[in-house]
């Protein structure tokens, strides 16, 4: 094992769960926290980003970013969990090509969506999943979510394939149970793929049987950093050894990657404040931080493996 930090990204198979998929990651890294930016279902396959040993204190600034899918509806009926993997509980008759492109456009945008009752979101303190497969009434409440893309790319009449570009938070499922509904028919999701979360796409995935630490392993660059809202900023190597002890800075010592300094720029009413991606000279990411007028506040720096 080697003792190591960085972003993977792995292209999970269908029929395996996310816990199931990052297994040879954390087998032959021993970095200790393995985060991801956000799981798939088991039915589905597509673009798992995990963030290995300091790298998993960026979680949420990945979790963040919007994701892109290929979806398959099969029309005609509806399942529990709004998936392959359900039993129908609903039918109906299947819509026209023209009617479902007819309601794609209220679908686009910023709208509200009902998570399905099959989900890990928390109802009163359990899992809503936990609570509909003991056959409890789940109440879901209705989430903003924004839809930035939405097409139909292919129609096989009880089959059909669309594109999705979409927000953190969203569900495909139910996206395929409410175009459905409001074409007069019904419909579950029959497969999914993620192909990208934010700038990371699937084309650059690998398997996770093949993962290989020294390989597979991608550090956070200053394009990255950008990607996830955050501000690059590159460290004087006087400043090297305080900063890894967490110790004051000089503003000159911090610039932003076309040499400016930056601490003293940092002025109120400027706008709302990102943090900062601080790297070395060199490239190495060195951790994260909030600037003020006043100075920085550390967020991590991160380990001797990053």
């Amino acid at each position: 094992m080697s003792l190591v930090s960085g972003i993977a990204a792995l292209a999970k198979p269908a029929g395996v769960t996310s816990f199931a998929a990052l297994y040879p990651l954390k087998r032959s890294v021993s970095s200790g926290k393995i985060g991801h930016a956000g799981t798939l279902d088991r039915f589905a396959t597509g673009l798992l980003v995990a963030l290995v040993g300091s790298y998993s204190r960026l979680n949420p600034f990945f979790s963040s970013l919007d994701k892109v899918y290929l979806a398959r509806l099969a029309f005609g009926r509806e399942t529990d969990t709004l998936d392959p993997e359900g039993r129908v509980v609903a039918e109906g008759p299947l819509p026209s090509r023209e009617a479902v492109e007819a309601v794609l456009p209220q679908f686009r945008g910023g709208i509200l969506q009902r998570p399905p009752a099959f989900s890990a979101l928390h109802i009163d303190g359990k899992r809503a999943y936990e609570r509909a497969l003991k056959g409890e009434e789940v109440e879901m409440r209705p989430r903003p979510v924004t839809i930035h893309r939405l097409e139909l790319l292919d129609w096989r009449g009880a089959e059909a394939d669309f594109l999705v570009e979409c927000s953190s938070g969203t569900y495909i499922r139910s996206l395929a149970r409410d175009i459905a509904l409001a074409a007069g028919s019904r419909a579950y999701l029959l497969a999914l793929s993620r192909e990208s979360i934010g700038p990371i796409l699937l084309s650059g995935a690998v398997a996770p049987s093949d993962f290989e630490p020294g390989r597979d392993l991608r550090p956070l660059d200053p394009a990255l950093a950008r990607a996830l809202g955050l501000r690059p900023r590159i460290l004087a190597d006087s400043g090297l050894g305080r900063f890894r002890q967490g110790g004051r800075l000089r503003a000159e010592e911090l610039a932003d990657p076309d040499g400016q300094a930056v601490l003293a720029s940092t002025q109120a009413g400027s706008g709302p404040a990102r943090p900062s991606c601080v790297f070395s000279r060199t490239g190495s990411f060195l951790g994260l931080v909030d600037e003020a007028p006043s100075g920085i506040t550390y967020r991590f720096v991160c380990g001797a493996g990053a």
